[in-house]
């Protein structure tokens, strides 16, 4: 086992230059696209009236827009503001276009993305390849070219792009294909949003290679829910797949998990840290879905975390991975610029307390992540040094149980370094 586990990491790591040769060449999304999305906090909110506050409409994406700055969002990195569905009238307008909402975007799309960038953010929007949207608003299907320069007319600067109602296989990927030829025709830069892949599995093994080569970043599995057991489907799913879909991750294009739902109802602290800290790890977009006007400080701190969010945006590109599994613990690790290494402990037992992890330090990076020597940092749940570790030392790690009504997971990224390495774990 341990030696197989070796030749996955050379293979991931002689891939990685092909991966990057064969990116979407639009120039961006070189690390991780961060910003915020309404869908899981607020789906598909119609009734202004009833509820102003959670109503899918232009006051919300202004206030948004606003607290991101006021509150620091945008400093760290959070840049784009982006609508989900049920923005869109029930029908196109006389020319074919599709238009906003006129009750809950009386100003428009071109309004609202001046606002945004007046801000100092960037704007995203959402469509589907299909004739209908998931909620059942106008698809793009047979309107790729005009929607591409009507979202470019307006200013946008992202487009999610779904997948329902697009009908056969061969028509979803034909669609998925001509957005983004259509969004490069506009001369605009729109970072392009895909979940290609995930219509795609239940019937077919993607082509990463290709989906690669149009969308910059694509979602593989299922919308991501306000609870821990989404969470841990998420990375339970990552882990298994990770053999076809870590080698493709790289500056231009990433696997994304789904959004960031902390700050809201169902995760506990640690399993917040838990979430932070793993798509730090993965190299994943952080959309945050949460009501920023209603964050507590704790939330804000570790959404805010300037050493995770480095990890996240680390600019050599690579997704990290599972190395080992030993009953309920699991350690990832994720190499990073300058022979760095950011590494994950996590412990899956939903029962009992703290628990101990020992490993030793060869089984990172190949087992050249601390030749001869190395300096750990923790990093989350708290910062702090943990000190020099020589070649042949093991950490042992306290990691709680994922279900703890007090502590949940316990998640350290000890940044480790010497004049040749570093290690990040977490």
């Amino acid at each position: 086992m341990a030696a197989a586990r070796r030749v996955l990491r050379w293979a991931l790591a002689a891939t990685a230059a092909l991966a990057a040769a064969l990116a979407l060449d639009n120039g961006l999304a070189r690390t991780p696209p961060m910003g915020w999305l309404h869908w899981e906090r607020f789906l598909c909110g119609t009734d202004c009236a009833a509820d102003p506050r959670r109503c899918v409409s232009e006051r919300l994406f202004v206030e948004m827009a606003d607290v991101m700055v006021a509150e620091g969002w945008r400093d760290a990195g959070y840049e784009f503001v982006c609508i989900d569905d049920c923005w869109m009238a029930p029908t196109r307008d006389e020319r074919g276009r599709l238009q906003a909402d006129p009750k809950r975007f009386p100003s428009g799309i071109r309004r609202l993305a001046d606002y945004v960038h007046s801000r100092g953010l960037k704007l995203g929007i959402y469509s589907d390849v299909g004739n209908k949207t998931c909620a059942g608003f106008p698809g793009s299907y047979n309107h790729y070219d005009l929607d591409a320069q009507t979202f470019a007319s307006w200013g946008v600067d992202l487009l999610k792009f779904d997948g329902c109602n697009s009908g056969t296989l061969e028509l979803l990927a034909e669609g998925y294909r001509r957005m983004s030829l259509a969004l490069n025709k506009t001369g605009r830069s729109i970072v392009y949003s895909c979940e290609w892949p995930f219509y795609l599995r239940p019937l077919q093994q993607p082509n990463y290679t290709e989906i690669k080569q149009y969308c910059n970043h694509w979602r593989n599995f299922f919308d991501v829910y306000d609870s821990w057991s989404s969470i841990k489907s998420i990375l339970d799913w990552t882990a298994l797949h990770q053999d076809s879909i870590v080698k493709i991750a790289g500056p231009g294009g990433w696997n994304d998990p789904d959004m960031l739902v902390i700050g809201n109802f169902g995760l506990s602290w640690d399993q917040a840290v838990t979430q932070m800290a793993m798509w730090a790890i993965m190299a994943a977009p952080l959309f945050m879905s949460n009501d920023l006007r209603r964050i507590s400080p704790e939330a804000k701190w570790l959404l805010q975390n300037k050493e995770t969010i480095a990890i996240n945006q680390d600019p050599l590109g690579k997704q990290g991975y599972q190395i080992t599994k030993d009953k309920n613990f699991e350690l990832w690790e994720r190499p990073l610029a300058g022979q760095a290494y950011a590494v994950a402990v996590l412990n899956q037992q939903e029962i009992g307390g703290p628990q101990n992890f020992t490993f030793p330090l060869t089984f990172l990076g190949n087992g050249l992540a601390c030749n001869p020597a190395c300096s750990v940092r923790q990093i989350l749940p708290a910062s702090r040094d943990w000190g020099v570790y020589s070649w042949v030392s093991s950490l042992s790690v306290e990691a709680f149980t994922t279900r703890s009504a007090s502590t949940g997971t316990l998640n350290l990224q000890p940044n480790v370094t010497n004049t040749h390495h570093s290690i990040t774990k977490r």
